[in-house]
């Protein structure tokens, strides 16, 4: 083989460095598929140095894992083994700056030197100045080193770059402190394979302070019971976690809780006064058929109750709340009558009354069997299993017509949102698709009588061909009209390489830089078509994010955005 064969990105290839990702180290693989690059896009390089290069790195970064668990337990002497007895360097900034506002309860502060810069200090004038910077924190949450982009000699014993830090924690005051941060480095490599620091010069360093606390964990007082095990105790679960839904299931005015599991599920009356009871048991969904994913509460047969819709890896689930008309909260599983018992790999649904009858639909978003099943694409993949759409007939029956009404997709579906977008009075259909495949916008319309979803997703600059996990509108510049935000996936390791690959070239111009840089924001202009102001409004980079979406945090009137996020990356599930 070739040192510098032309690089064309496949299954591996474009997985691993997107997001050093799902199975194993960034560059163990980089098989050979044409057409993953064009050929303006496609480059030539020196195989074996960018994995040695990103090999190192990546010790790098897992070692540096160590530094940010000695930091986040202030442990000094731990914290000083990384970095060497040469070690020279401008002073730590320690010391914090004038405090300004920048939204209602968000205070912003920069931080200077206690020490005065020019000449470089030594090793234990450096860890006096990190030390007093740590001591302005009365506790830490949590704190990352991460290397945002190296170079590596010939040797692989000095590596050089650029390192992003944060930490999050709470100041001497008790409030809640964001600190973030980037520096240029150099380290060595020793002879045990560890690294130490021989420079690390602190080029930007900002905070923000919450002078409020909007939310605390309350969940275990008021009686939310459910736990699991970690992710990693369950080698045969596969890829899945389990949602949940609120809906005042006993119609006494308060929100209650379900939420689906492994093993059984979950059902918390609210009982009023910030209590919650677990009934799931007493009201007979403790124990499904198969493992729900995603629940969805819906009045389905219009008894003036909500219903339970489970979506699944397996047969789809539906429980009719029997409040009305027995006087009683029990839920009877009538999965098979209501023909909703179809098989997919459910990962999530919505609903809505899409053909103006009265009667609730229902739409699942299906996913595959990630592992067992391999994309047919890394970029544009159209093997997952079909997405279900189920039509509410009125007599208390469902019939599955996704390919009737052109929504039958076979890419891997995460999640989806209905909307009018063309504010013709009927609801529109997103859904937001995994590796790459690009996501769908469904436009409501009559074609030849018969009303169908027609895909709009490109003509209406909303296709984001990038790994899309979730979606949510909302109007973000409150002009009147919905706003999409799409989660997807941004990733540290995956940009890292992308910039070696494609050095200087801005990501409009290399299609794989889109599948890490994060999640989207699209402005409705106003005759539903979209313009892409994620630059300007971000960026939003959010990790391996997920669901989430639009919430007024501070009701000031303007929406802001949630997302959750997090994964398993990484050779040694460490370089995240």
């Amino acid at each position: 083989m070739s040192t510098s064969p032309t690089i064309r990105l496949g299954y591996h290839g474009i997985i691993y460095l997107v997001g050093a990702v799902r199975i194993g180290v960034v560059m163990l693989f980089l098989p050979v598929l044409a057409g993953a690059l064009s050929a303006q896009q496609t480059q030539r390089f020196d195989r074996p140095a960018l994995e040695n290069t990103e090999d190192r790195t990546e010790s790098l970064a897992n070692h540096l894992l160590e530094l940010s668990v000695a930091t986040r337990q202030k442990d000094h002497e731990s914290i000083a083994a990384f970095f060497s007895a040469s070690f020279s360097s401008d002073p730590f900034p320690s010391t914090p700056g004038d405090e300004k506002r920048i939204i209602k309860w968000i205070f912003e502060h920069g931080w200077s030197a206690g020490l005065a810069k020019g000449k470089p200090k030594g090793r234990a004038e450096f860890l006096e100045s990190f030390h007093a910077f740590l001591d302005h924190f009365r506790s830490i949450d949590d704190a990352r080193f991460k290397v945002k982009s190296s170079a590596v000699a010939t040797d692989g014993r000095t590596a050089t770059g650029l390192l992003k830090l944060f930490l999050v924690g709470r100041d001497r005051e008790g409030r809640r402190e964001w600190v973030r941060g980037l520096g240029d480095f150099r380290a060595q490599r020793q002879k045990d394979g560890k690294w130490q620091f021989a420079t690390l010069n602190i080029t930007e360093i900002r905070s923000q302070i919450a002078i409020e606390d909007l939310f605390d964990e309350v969940g275990g007082p008021i009686g939310f019971t459910a736990t699991d095990s970690s992710f990693l105790s369950k080698p045969g679960r596969g890829l899945l976690s389990h949602g949940a839904a609120a809906a005042d299931v006993d119609n006494d005015g308060q929100l209650d809780l379900f939420s689906p599991g492994i093993d059984r599920n979950f059902l918390y009356l609210n009982k009023g006064k910030g209590v919650f009871e677990e009934v799931a048991s007493k009201a007979g969904v403790e124990i499904s058929l198969h493992a729900g994913i995603a629940a969805l509460f819906l009045d389905y047969d219009n008894d003036g109750d909500v219903d339970l819709f489970m979506s699944s890896v397996g047969d789809q689930m539906l429980f009719q709340n029997r409040l009305v008309p027995d006087g009683r909260l029990f839920f009877l599983d009538v999965s098979e009558q209501a023909g909703v018992s179809i098989p997919a790999y459910g990962f999530s649904s919505v609903t809505a009354d899409i053909n103006r009858d009265g009667w609730p639909d229902i739409y699942v978003a299906s996913y595959n069997n990630f592992g067992k099943v391999v994309p047919d694409s890394w970029y544009g993949a159209t093997n997952g299993t079909p997405n279900l759409l189920f039509i509410n007939d009125g007599n208390n029956r469902f019939r599955e017509a996704a390919g009737q009404w052109g929504v039958r997709d076979t890419r891997w579906s995460y999640a989806a949102a209905f909307a009018d977008i063309d504010d013709d009075g009927d609801l529109d259909l997103y859904v937001a698709n995994d590796f790459g495949g690009g996501n769908s916008l469904y436009l409501n319309q009559l074609v030849q009588g018969e009303q169908r979803f027609i895909e709009a997703a490109e003509e209406r600059g909303v296709l984001d061909k990038a790994y899309g996990m979730g979606v949510s509108f909302g109007d973000f510049d409150n002009d009147g009209d919905l706003d999409l935000h799409v989660t997807k996936m941004s990733s540290n390791a995956g940009n890292r390489i992308l910039n070696r690959l494609f050095p200087g070239m801005p990501a409009d111009q290399v299609f794989l830089k889109k599948l890490a840089a994060g999640n989207s924001l699209y402005e409705n202009l106003g005759d539903g078509k979209f313009k892409d102001q994620t630059a300007d409004a971000g960026p939003f980079s959010a990790g391996w994010a997920w669901g989430g979406g639009f919430i007024d945090f501070d009701n000031d009137g303007r929406e802001d955005l949630y997302t959750p996020n997090g994964f398993l990356s990484g050779k040694t599930m460490k370089d995240t």
